[in-house]
């Protein structure tokens, strides 16, 4: 082990370091002090809010599956979808992904490339171009199961990258 894991290790072990999963994310180089205590920030990079953004959107869209399922014979009934994927597509674009970006050690220091990595929200939207039978709906039921069972599939490949990446992490700072 380098210099750097014995100090976090003893760090860990004297109950001065703090171990954060939800913050922006941060370095053994770059321990911050907090309330007494060190503090290193592991699963709050951009990859983490990603997967975070796309839970989100994939529980948002099984509600709305699902409300157009319990809407299947409701007249003048519109099916709505959710949008995620394609906003997250656009926020990447727009930031320039794999361009350069500075990390920002003091508030005096200049901005260097895109700081911000906000991750956008996913956003319900109703399809009124289209009519599916003579009561004015648009749901297809058979439509709508396939889309319930590919939003399943979605969610729990999330569910298992995230699982995947705290496992790494564990790994990394134990050691085995």
């Amino acid at each position: 082990m380098s210099n750097r894991q014995d100090y976090a290790q003893w760090l860990l072990n004297n109950g001065m370091l703090n171990v954060s999963f939800m913050q922006p994310m941060g370095t053994l180089k770059d321990l911050k002090m907090e309330k007494g205590r060190y503090v290193v920030d592991l699963l709050g990079g951009a990859s983490f809010q990603r997967l975070e953004g796309a839970i989100k959107a994939a529980s948002l869209r099984q509600q709305v599956i699902a409300n157009n399922v319990a809407n299947v014979d409701t007249p003048n009934f519109k099916r709505s979808d959710v949008v995620f994927e394609e906003l997250l597509e656009q926020a990447m674009n727009s930031q320039g992904i794999g361009s350069f970006a500075g990390t920002r050690t003091d508030e005096r220091h200049l901005v260097i490339g895109s700081s911000q990595s906000a991750i956008p929200s996913s956003k319900v939207v109703t399809d009124e171009s289209t009519i599916f039978n003579n009561s004015k709906n648009n749901v297809d039921i058979d439509k709508e199961m396939s889309l319930i069972a590919e939003n399943q599939l979605r969610y729990n490949l999330f569910v298992q990258q995230i699982s995947h990446e705290v496992t790494m992490m564990r790994t990394a700072i134990k050691g085995t």
